[in-house]
């Protein structure tokens, strides 16, 4: 996994004032197994990356890099 993706992910949950905890009850998985996530050493499951997306309402091009502002999610 890209290194710039653990530091989105961590950049969004420090900006939302949350701990690794938080986030990961919100993924169902243990705050051991997110923080692997932000320090680049697991990749993130397309189920999570949805999840992450709606839970910080950013698009998905934003946590993987592909822009570098933040864009709300469009509206269904």
């Amino acid at each position: 996994m890209n290194s710039d993706i653990g530091q989105r992910l961590y950049n969004l949950r420090t900006d939302n004032d949350l701990l690794q905890k938080h986030v990961a009850a919100r993924l169902n998985i243990s705050q051991q197994y997110y923080s692997e996530y932000e320090k680049g050493n697991r990749e993130l499951p397309v189920r999570h990356l949805k999840k992450l997306c709606e839970f910080y309402n950013v698009s998905a091009d934003y946590i993987l890099g592909y822009i570098n502002e933040y864009r709300p999610l469009s509206e269904k």
